[in-house]
């Protein structure tokens, strides 16, 4: 159309065309030249103005890439950065809460740090339950009560009494039986030693939630050498209700001074991964007593704590999502390992290679 419309009615088509009347009309050949040159102009014209609109298209895409709602309005943009904090003067320790510092390690006792033995706990309430004259527990109250106070277990779920003072002389009992069961020896888990310097030496702290009475806890610390790595302790005694209600790993996350979403949680329970989830925090799932299909509810299983590194904990923690940037990646050489990694992808499409 752009092309007839420089030249009106003339016509341009050839030398000459027979009209319907049998009229034979001249044409002027030079122009069948110009009409190629007028064709090139406009579809270079007409390629240019698409190569435009997907420019802008391209441009548009990329910037909601990372926020679809992405609103440039003055003052809403670039969003409150949760990591940054203006107030403090010293810009290495506002660089350090950007990075590493910007993430809280909770880590429950048994099980996850140190050897657990269920039955231990198992046998206290059984032992407990003989003193006081009560019938025992059947074992699916025993799995109930796994992870709760004494206190809560015994006016909630046992039900063996309601009076405080009664409630505080029968837990201190049962603890006093487990100690004593327990003979006050203690070991780390294969790989928790080295997980925990790890996250020493990058500054990340971390905290220990128990329900054990703070006592017995400080002397496990101490029989294994790990004073002072915790910058907090909760205890049963810092808190009201134990797992699965969420407040142990808030009240944790509220001292290590931590939004909940940039804490993880390393339990070995699905009362752990709930508790954790409820406090909107991630969730790490140590497969100690549990099998590993158990704790699918989990935002990440492990069988040690070993098999994890401090990108892992970032990606997991999504800490780089904030700035609009890519997870990292972490180059490792493989290694053979007496204990396989839980992380195991399968292929839906393809059943020749399982099992």
């Amino acid at each position: 159309m752009a092309a007839t419309s420089l030249f009106g009615p003339t016509p341009i088509l050839c030398h000459y065309r027979k009209q319907s009347s049998s009229k034979r009309v001249a044409m002027n050949p030079n122009r069948f030249s110009k009409l190629h040159a007028i064709k090139a102009q406009a579809t270079e014209l007409t390629r240019e103005i698409y190569n435009f609109k997907e420019e802008d298209r391209f441009r548009k895409s990329s910037d909601n890439q990372f926020n679809p709602n992405l609103d440039r309005k003055p003052g809403s943009w670039p969003p409150n950065n949760k990591a940054d904090n203006p107030l403090l003067q010293n810009p290495l320790l506002r660089q350090q809460q950007m990075g590493c510092g910007w993430l809280g390690a909770i880590f429950e006792w048994e099980g996850v740090l140190i050897e657990d033995n269920p039955d231990l706990e198992k046998q206290s309430w059984l032992a407990l339950s003989q003193e006081e004259g009560k019938s025992p527990p059947p074992t699916f109250i025993l799995k109930r009560i796994e992870g709760m106070k004494n206190e809560q277990a015994i006016s909630e779920v046992l039900c063996w009494s309601r009076d405080p003072s009664q409630l505080k002389r029968m837990s201190s009992r049962k603890e006093q039986i487990h100690q004593s069961l327990q003979g006050g020896i203690y070991r780390f888990r294969a790989g928790s030693r080295e997980f925990v310097n790890i996250l020493t030496r990058y500054n990340i702290p971390m905290a220990l939630v128990s329900t054990r009475p703070r006592k017995n806890l400080e002397e496990a610390i101490g029989a294994i050498g790990i004073n002072g790595v915790f910058s907090v302790v909760v205890t049963s005694e810092d808190v009201y209700r134990g797992k699965p209600d969420p407040e142990m790993f808030m009240y944790a996350a509220q001292l290590l001074k931590f939004i909940p979403e940039r804490c993880i949680v390393f339990g070995n329970s699905n009362l752990s991964i709930e508790a954790a989830h409820d406090a909107k925090m991630k969730c790490v799932a140590v497969a100690s007593k549990h099998p590993v299909y158990e704790l699918s509810a989990a935002d990440l299983v492990v069988r040690w704590l070993d098999e994890l590194s401090v990108v892992d904990l970032k990606n997991l923690a999504d800490i780089e999502t904030e700035f609009g940037g890519e997870p990292e990646v972490e180059m490792e050489l493989e290694k053979d390992d007496a204990y396989p990694s839980s992380r195991v992808a399968v292929d839906d499409d393809d059943d020749d290679g399982l099992w």
